[in-house]
């Protein structure tokens, strides 16, 4: 999965069912709002609720800082 892939729009997390950021890795699925991290096994995103696993507030800060850019974001910075 990468961070233009159309799949990402269409995927929610399990719990809050707002939208999922892909790790710059490309390893897994990341709500910053519930501060939780699905993996992504063999290219399939793992989105059941007991998938999920709640990340410390020093993963947290981590894990912003190394986000995927998305295209979106990209066009923001270059405006």
């Amino acid at each position: 999965m990468t961070p233009d892939d159309p799949l990402l729009t269409l995927l929610a997390c399990p719990l809050d069912k707002g939208p999922l950021s892909l790790l710059a890795d490309g390893a897994a699925l990341y709500n910053p709002r519930l501060r939780r991290r699905y993996p992504i096994l063999d290219g399939i995103p793992q989105l059941l609720p007991v998938s999920g696993e709640e990340v410390t507030d020093a993963e947290h800060a981590g894990i912003l800082r190394r986000l995927a850019p998305t295209p979106a974001a990209d066009q923001e910075a270059g405006s």
